[in-house]
Order: C-alpha cells, then structure tokens, then sequence
C-alpha cells in the first residue's frame, strides 16, 4: 500500500537508463535549483510525512501504545509504591487487631448493661464462689470458665462448657469471637491437637465479686457493685468493667486488683492478676459507661516475660508501681 511519504516512480524510456525517483526529494531540490530559496510546499510535505522518534517507536495502527521506555517507568513506579506501603500496612496489622479487640470488649460491655435492664438492674457477677452447683447464686457468674493450660480442662477449649450457658450468651447474640482477643494465640495441647482457649477478657472483681459477696474479709473495706446504682463512687467512666488478660495469669472470670496500699502506701503494691500488654505494649478495657482505653503499661514488673503455656498466676510484690495505683483508682471505691 502506498503511504503519503512514499516517492513515485516514472521511467525513462532509453534503454539501458535507471529508473528516476521523483518523490518529495527530488522537488525540493527543484525548488531549491530554481529559486536558490529555501525548500517550501514539497519540503514542508516531506516533515509532515516523516514519523516523530516517539511515533516511530509506536506500534503500526495503535497511537495509544506505550513504548518500551514508558512501560519500565511505570513498572518501576509501582514497585516503588510498593515498596512504601508494605511496611505501613505491616505496621497497622497490630493496630487493627487492637481495635478489633477494644470492638469486643465493647459488646461484652453492651451485653452487660442489656442484662442488667433486663433484669431490675441486677448485675452479673465477675465471677463464681468455686463451689459449683452447691451455690444456686453461681450461675449469674457472668462465666463459669476456670482456665488453664491442662487438657483435662474442657472449659479451656469448649465454648459449651461455661460460655453458651452463661447469662450474657444470648445478650452477644451467642458471637463465641466476643470473649477472645485477636492477639490472644494461646492454645492447649488435646490429644496431639492444638487447641484455642475459649476467653481472654476477665470482669474486674469488684462487680459482683464472688458470686454476690466481697469473699469474706478479702474485699470487706472496697465496694463491691452488685447494681448499676452502686457505682456513684468512682462512677461508670471511672471504673473499668473488662479488662484483657495475660494468657499466663487468665483463670477465673475475675481479675483482681489487690487494693493492698491504695490510696497513699504505694510500699504495699501487690500484683495478683496481670493484663495483657500485646497491643504494642498496652492493653485494651472497656469502662462500665461503654468508652474503652488503650493503656500503655509503664513498669517492667507489670509486664513480666510471657510464659506462653503455663499457668503462672501468683501474687508479686510490686512496691511503688505505677500501673497498680492506675488500676486501683478505676477498679472501686472504700465503703
């Protein structure tokens, strides 16, 4: 097919003579010969007709091609995005977990505040006395859950055991996801499987107590609120309601906080449960007026080293800890 820059062709008819091209060249020099000017009309043809280096390199027929050069900048580009925001979304993985974490504490404290409207403003209590069915008051424990890492415990690895039977179970539309903490990865060994523990939240002890009581003279000087009017000291944005716990210390449906020093003897400071610091080194609660924190734990000793598969509970003597005088001022009150 002929293109607007291909030159004609036309024969002289002597023999034995070559053919005489006479395209665009050929009368620009003619233009040129006659007038000693510059090349015009033909010449101006002949720009127009010889492709651009970028046209050039574009495939026939498809003006909107990339070419070579285009299309490794534009890989490169992408692997530099790339490259930037791998790193952050990393980084936010711990971050939505957290979230997601302080969204179930959030629905636990949304069943708890339900369960109370329901029931003449009664509260569930933060745990059991231990003594089973021989107290008919233990089954408005607000869980029966007694963990640890022993695969005889069938409480640690079956949501049928203690949760789907506990007063709050149909209140969280019987979502077994409310009671765990995504960065809880702790596990019991049955039977050669590995096996998810059922819960990682524990009620701070001082709602309800043990089974309705202070459990003796343990708590006797605190107040324990058996309903949503007993906490007009400290008050609902001033007490934390669940808390997430270390998987090493998690056992009861309680976390105590010894108030042993409070207010002015931090000497005294005792910790007996301890809570979680997985969220970057914090720790999620929910209050009881439904806000929850992110608290950054601030002494060592409240944060020992995670032993992973063993229960480790005990009582440690933290003089002058910081984090226990935080728990204690949004835990209770003194009578």
């Amino acid at each position: 097919m002929k293109t607007p820059s291909q030159p004609s062709i036309s024969t002289v008819t002597a023999a034995g003579s070559r053919p005489v091209f006479r395209g665009a060249h050929a009368a620009c020099r003619a233009n040129a010969q006659s007038d000693g000017g510059p090349p015009r009309a033909n010449e101006r043809a002949l720009a127009r007709a010889v492709p651009s280096h970028g046209e050039a390199n574009r495939a026939p027929g498809n003006a909107s091609a990339f070419t070579l050069l285009e299309l490794i900048t534009s890989v490169a580009v992408l692997f530099l995005l790339l490259a930037t925001l791998l790193p952050a979304l990393a980084r936010s993985a711990p971050g939505s977990r957290s979230f997601q974490c302080a969204n179930n504490l959030r629905q636990l404290q949304t069943a708890w505040r339900l369960y109370a409207a329901d029931n003449r403003d009664n509260l569930v209590f933060a745990s059991d006395d231990g003594s089973g069915g021989s107290n008919p008051n233990n089954k408005y424990a607000w869980n029966l859950t007694h963990l640890d890492f022993d695969p005889n415990n069938p409480a640690n690895t079956d949501i049928n055991v203690a949760l789907t039977n506990g007063p709050l179970w149909s209140y969280v539309g019987r979502n077994a996801a409310a009671f765990k903490c995504p960065t809880d990865e702790s596990f019991v060994v049955v039977n050669g499987v590995a096996k998810p523990r059922t819960r990682s939240f524990s009620m701070n002890l001082y709602f309800g107590g043990f089974a309705g009581t202070s459990g003796g003279t343990l708590l006797a000087a605190f107040r324990i609120f058996n309903r949503t009017t007993d906490l007009a000291s400290p008050g609902p944005a001033n007490t934390f309601l669940f808390i997430d716990q270390r998987q090493d210390f998690i056992n009861w449906g309680n976390f105590y906080t010894d108030m042993a020093g409070y207010p002015n003897q931090p000497g005294q400071f005792r910790l007996i449960d301890l809570p979680t610091n997985l969220h970057d080194g914090a720790g999620n609660l929910v209050f009881a007026d439904g806000h929850t924190e992110t608290h950054r734990w601030v002494d060592p000793r409240t944060i020992p080293a995670l032993n992973s598969a063993v229960f480790t509970g005990s009582s440690i003597a933290v003089p002058n800890d910081p984090d226990v005088a935080w728990l204690q001022a949004r835990a209770t009150a003194p009578r």
